[in-house]
């Protein structure tokens, strides 16, 4: 009886996980609608008055997307004034959803990660995470591994969907 061979564990393919770097923290949606006079309009000088009173500190170790969820025009500054009572606490501020937000720190993510074990390899960018990786970050991870990989993958080394392989 011939023996059963692995294959996949003895070829040279790397997988590559983005749900290995998913930074730890809580996520927060701030939403400034409750600062705006009826939910729409933004009066300076009481808009000031509701961020001096806001307790900053519970955005300690957070990360925040700020956000207006209703029709209002937001002026680019209010948001600017928003992000210097965060910037003591909070680890990072966009202005967005939380979508917004991951894209936001998995694009600094990416931008980081050294591609090169993964040079002249097979590598699988494994999909199916059971956290929020946004879309984005997939097109990152396959740009960025792209310049140094043999070919690309994605999904499971038993049924992926073959993507790019340098000629």
């Amino acid at each position: 009886m011939d023996e059963i061979i692995n294959k996949v564990s003895e070829s040279k393919l790397v997988t590559f996980d983005l749900e290995d770097f998913y930074p730890k923290g809580e996520r927060v949606l701030l939403d400034i609608k409750d600062w705006l006079y009826e939910g729409f309009i933004l009066r300076e000088k009481d808009f000031r008055a509701a961020i001096e009173q806001h307790d900053w500190s519970q955005y300690q170790d957070v990360f925040v997307a700020l956000t207006c969820s209703t029709d209002a025009i937001i002026p680019g500054w209010a948001y600017m004034l928003i992000t210097t009572r965060l910037q003591p606490f909070a680890k990072k501020v966009v202005v967005g959803s939380l979508e917004d937000l991951e894209t936001s720190l998995y694009q600094t993510i990416i931008e980081h990660i050294d591609v090169t074990p993964f040079k002249d390899l097979p590598v699988i960018i494994k999909g199916c995470s059971k956290k929020p990786v946004p879309a984005n970050a997939y097109l990152q991870a396959t740009a960025k591994i792209q310049t140094v990989a043999r070919s690309i993958m994605y999904g499971e080394a038993c049924s992926s969907v073959p993507l790019f392989k340098r000629k």
